[in-house]
């Protein structure tokens, strides 16, 4: 695969077609809210050191039911019951930043906490950090707009632009 994909679970955001890619082109993750516990992490080293993948894309979407959850919680105090309480303990960090800095919007909202996954994954793993280092390896931050199809780019690390787009 020419990149690993971290995604949102969400039907909506398919990677491959987003990326316009083939079966086998792209080592996918997909996680609600794009959230990273050990086995995600694993499995992203697992791409970039046993498969040699050079590129990690963390790809957010557009009206984002987990990051609309964390706001509902944040502001109501509404919280689901389960394990799907995980996602707002998760995704509520990424939005409390994102208000720290002046944020009241939900997309702007979506983009910090790519961001913040982004840097997650970068400080939590020396795997990719390393290789981040050295230039082996560039983290890009994306959110796919459903309105119109898009990946815009929301940050990236050690790479100029998104080969795949």
């Amino acid at each position: 695969p020419e990149a690993v994909v971290l995604a949102c679970s969400d039907a909506r955001a398919p990677v491959e077609i987003i990326f316009d890619q083939g079966l086998g082109d792209v080592f996918v993750i997909r996680t609600a809210g794009e959230i990273t516990d050990l086995s995600v992490l694993a499995s992203l080293e697992f791409a970039v050191d046993g498969l040699g993948v050079s590129l990690v894309i963390v790809l957010g979407h557009e009206s984002c039911g987990a990051v609309a959850a964390a706001k509902n919680a944040l502001d109501g105090g509404d919280l689901p019951g389960g394990f799907q309480r995980v996602l707002i303990e998760k995704v509520t960090p990424s939005l409390l930043a994102a208000r720290k800095d002046g944020e009241t919007e939900i997309d702007g909202f979506e983009r910090r906490h790519v961001r913040e996954i982004v840097n997650h994954i970068i400080d939590r793993s020396p795997e990719i950090s390393s290789r981040l280092e050295t230039g082996e390896v560039g983290v890009v931050g994306m959110r796919y707009r459903l309105e119109d199809g898009r990946a815009e780019t929301v940050v990236t690390h050690g790479v100029s632009e998104n080969p795949l787009t």
